[in-house]
């Protein structure tokens, strides 16, 4: 019994609105139509927190924290340094591990760049590699010559 009151109720919903299906579309005699673009946009997603998800990635995006060097380290990169001048004619090769300031938060991140060395821009402090690659040299964190490791093997 239940099935058949079912069927009948779905039968009724049915026919409900059967008296409009052939009615005409109403159209406003004082109103213009909106135009389809400015209907879609009612229906476009809504941000409500516009940023918050890039404000989320940037907060948990990591940095490192910079190293401060002692002494002695400081002594063996002037050391290095010495050595790169010394040899800038045949372009030694190195690798260098310096320190990149992040831009929007404290710290920043540890970055080694592989290359032979074009010059070394006193004025400026600036290690330059042939490829382009411009390294402050108070940034500098660890300095490695390619060229005796290269000749060993």
């Amino acid at each position: 019994m239940k099935e058949a009151a079912r069927g009948m109720m779905n039968q009724k919903e049915m026919y409900k609105y059967q008296d409009m299906i052939e009615l005409p579309h109403p159209v406003s005699r004082t109103h213009p139509p909106m135009p389809v673009a400015d209907r879609a946009a009612q229906f476009a997603p809504f941000a409500a927190l516009t940023g918050h998800h890039e404000a989320v990635k940037e907060a948990a995006r990591l940095t490192e924290e910079r190293i401060e060097l002692d002494e002695e380290q400081k002594a063996i990169l002037d050391r290095k340094l010495q050595e790169i001048r010394r040899q800038l004619g045949s372009g030694p090769a190195v690798s260098v591990t310096y320190f990149v300031p992040d831009l929007k938060k404290s710290g920043g991140v540890y970055v080694n760049a592989f290359g032979h060395v074009k010059g070394i821009r006193e004025h400026e402090g600036i290690l330059v590699l042939e490829d382009g690659t411009l390294i402050p040299i108070e940034e500098i964190a660890a300095i490695h010559s390619l060229s005796k490791a290269a000749g060993r093997t």
